[in-house]
């Protein structure tokens, strides 16, 4: 993974810290970085995230839901789906170091193998088993500004 230097002037830390910090807390975390990252451009249900992460589903709500109170992520229900997907945290210095996060994820070689896990398993002419009557991810038009 390519690191970048992260610049956030003082007055803002101090002045949205707690989201900030928040937000440093929910990043801190592999397996919520590939989930940021399958959700880059998309909203995408739960059971994409346990097949291309290849574990439980109890393990991806967890960390979902941390995203959740991180302020990074909001999620719809559809039935019996979950739908997760990105949103921009309301304070600048926070929306600004998700959005350098999320350029150095796009880098990250094991980052464009989960996307393509997750191409192949929502867009094959035939899904995985797990699938089959899964709702496909919704691209969205969202930019983390």
């Amino acid at each position: 993974m390519v690191l970048y230097f992260i610049s956030v002037k003082a007055n803002m830390v101090e002045a949205n810290g707690v989201e900030l910090e928040k937000l440093l807390k929910g990043l801190a975390d592999r397996t919520r970085l590939r989930l940021l990252n399958l959700m880059r451009d998309q909203e995408v249900c739960v059971c994409y995230f346990v097949e291309v992460l290849k574990t439980t589903q109890p393990k991806v709500s967890r960390h979902l839901a941390y995203l959740r109170k991180s302020g990074m992520v909001a999620a719809r229900r559809e039935g019996y789906w979950m739908h997760y997907r990105i949103v921009a945290p309301k304070s600048v210095a926070a929306a600004s170091v998700l959005k350098q996060v999320m350029a150095s994820l796009a880098e990250d070689s094991q980052m464009q193998r989960d996307l393509t896990v997750l191409q192949k398993a929502c867009c094959a002419p035939t899904k995985f088993v797990r699938l089959q009557n899964a709702p496909a991810p919704v691209r969205i038009g969202v930019e983390v500004n």
